[in-house]
Formats: structure tokens, sequence, C-alpha cells
């Protein structure tokens, strides 16, 4: 039997989390913001050390969303979900099941899709309860939104070359993508054909050989990119990497990459504008599965294409960004908030219809 708990959070609509011993389910679903439209997050499976880190986890990963479909414009709001388990021994199809009970309850005020430790099969699982999910398998839902975050991602680094060196070619650019899971290592491969000179660096040695033999890259220790000199530096693991213990130390001109949450606090930000490091804050320029996965949900339903081409808009959005932070003096991270917020507050891009879960 499942059981499931509010956890009050002030500044949250909705936090609760969710136990079933027969299933071994252990699981969290916060919903920051809901006044653009329902809160449409990814499914993190992870064997987080504590309850409290899974908490920590799932709340600022909700808050982002909220601001990530704000600024985007996306008419949906900000949720998340986190399943506290290894998803490679712990992940069975009967906690699956067990969590789509959980996010059923919440009567489409959450929508859950794929994130790290999650994929489309495991979407399909999950609708067999419920019809709160995207990013689907299907012909007619927008399946695996990976290619379209490493896109973005590319298109936002495109920017970043823009605004420092007046192209958007990163040929030859020494470009160091710390971590080679499903957006990682796409993003890794588009920058090779790019003309990138790539640096790689990732948990898993097996993983960053497979990788890095193919595209003659370089590879650097897990920590190492704390101290190796680059053109950007592209983080797309987990979050809090960029701390302000180790911002004196980083020898980039840059930062832009797929990681949410890559700031550990807000004096990062101040302190890389100081250090004149261009950040693409995370949630703007890690958008594009967000955007993949919200066009389901359009009128006439989804287009792959229309899709792509709001996703190649993150380039043109962080390119006003840069400007505007440039002309107040004020760190990338704090303008990117501004908007967001701005969005909020005056209903921009809210959804005009409910979504039908029907199809």
């Amino acid at each position: 039997m499942v059981q499931i708990k509010e956890v009050k959070i002030d500044g949250y609509k909705k936090v609760i989390e969710a136990t079933d011993p027969s299933s071994h389910l252990h699981c969290m679903i916060a919903i920051h913001d809901t006044s653009l439209g329902p809160s449409l997050g990814g499914t993190r499976i992870y064997p987080y050390a504590s309850s409290q880190e899974a908490l920590k986890d799932v709340l600022l990963l909700a808050k982002a969303m909220t601001r990530k479909s704000a600024v985007a414009e996306l008419g949906t709001g900000g949720g998340k979900s986190v399943i506290l388990a290894d998803p490679y021994q712990q992940k069975t199809e009967k906690l699956l099941l067990a969590f789509a009970e959980v996010v059923h309850s919440l009567q489409g005020d959450y929508i859950a899709a794929e994130d790290v430790g999650s994929d489309t099969k495991d979407m399909a699982i999950i609708r067999q309860k419920t019809p709160y999910v995207a990013a689907l398998p299907t012909h007619t839902s927008s399946g695996d939104p990976s290619p379209f975050t490493a896109w973005g991602v590319y298109r936002g680094i495109q920017a970043v070359a823009q605004k420092l060196w007046g192209t958007p070619s990163v040929a030859n650019k020494k470009i160091l993508v710390q971590g080679l899971g499903q957006v990682g290592s796409k993003l890794a491969n588009i920058l090779f054909w790019e003309g990138a000179q790539l640096i790689l660096c990732e948990a898993n040695e097996a993983r960053l050989e497979e990788h890095a033999a193919p595209m003659g890259a370089k590879t650097v220790g897990l920590y190492d990119y704390i101290h190796t000199e680059c053109d950007i530096f592209a983080p797309c693991a987990m979050g809090g990497v960029i701390t302000e213990e180790i911002v004196p130390h980083l020898k980039c001109k840059a930062i832009a990459g797929a990681a949410n949450n890559q700031l550990a606090s807000p004096l990062v930000g101040e302190m890389l504008l100081e250090k004149r490091i261009l950040y693409a804050p995370d949630y703007v320029i890690n958008a594009g599965g967000l955007i993949n996965a919200t066009a389901e949900f359009n009128a006439g339903g989804y287009n792959a294409t229309a899709a792509r081409d709001k996703v190649n808009h993150i380039y043109y959005l962080l390119l006003k960004l840069f400007d505007k932070a440039e002309k107040e003096h004020k760190p990338t991270a704090f303008v990117a908030d501004e908007i967001a917020q701005y969005n909020l507050t005056n209903l921009i891009g809210q959804r005009k219809k409910p979504i039908d879960f029907k199809h």
C-alpha cells in the first residue's frame, strides 16, 4: 500500500513524500508553481545518501523548472520528482507502477517525464497507471528529450561564442564537457563535428574512453576541470559544481552546459562576473528537452520541426540576456531570474486551454 504524506515547504504549492515497502519505493514530488500551467518535470532516479539530500535536490530542481518554463514561455509550471534508488540495481517495473500511483494522486498538477536515471521506456510503464506523463516512446509523443537538450546547449554555446569572439563558430575552441550521459555525450558529438577541440571528463572510465577515442578528445580526471585551461566549460552532470571555493581557480572564459543548478549559491554568479567568466544560466541554455516535451501538448499535437525551431530560439534568448546583463552590470544568473519572475508575475506565456490527457 503506497503511503503518501505532505511536506509543508514555504513558497511551494505542494511537496509530497511517498513510500511503498512492497515495491521498495521511496520518492518525493515537489510542485513549485502552477500559475502558468500544470507543473512538468523529470523523474530523477538516484541513490541519494539521505532523505534530506533528496528533498533539497527536488526542491531546487522544481524551482528551476518554474523558471525554465517561464523564461521559455511554455505554458507549464515547475515540478520535479525524485526516486531514492540506484537506477541500475533497484529500478523495477513494480517500483515504477507504485510511483505512477503517487503521480496520479496529484490529478494532473504534476506531469512526469524522463530525467537522470529514467528513460522513455520507464515513462511508458508509468503511463499504464496514469495519463500524466510526457516524453513517451510513441509516434504521437515527444520521445527522448536528450537530443533536443543537447542541441539547445550547443545553440547556447554558439551564443557564448558570438558574445565573446564575434562569431558563433566553435571551430578550434577548447571545450571541456563534464559528464557523458544522455545529453553530455550527444553534445560532445555535435561539438566534435563542428570543429571544437574536446576535453572530456566523466566518472565512468569505460564510458570516458568509449567517447574520447573516436573523437580524438583529451581526457582529464574527475575534478581536474577546476584547473584545466579551456575556452568553455560545459557541466553536463549533477548540479552544484561551481562553488565559491573553485571560482578563483577556474581557467575558462565561459561556462555553458546542460547540468541543472550549476551554481552552488547566488554569490557564485557575482564572483563569475567579477572574474569576467561569461555564464549561460543553466535553466535557459538547457531548456531544449522541456521545450520538446511541452510541444506534445500544442494544438494539433507534437511536431518535431516546430520543437526544433523553438529550441533554436535559445541562441537569441541568451544573446539578449547577455547584452542586458552587460548593460546593467549584473550577473547573468540574476538577470535570468528577473526575466523569469517578470513573466510569472505578468502571466506571460500562461496556458489558455487545459491539457487534454486522453490522447
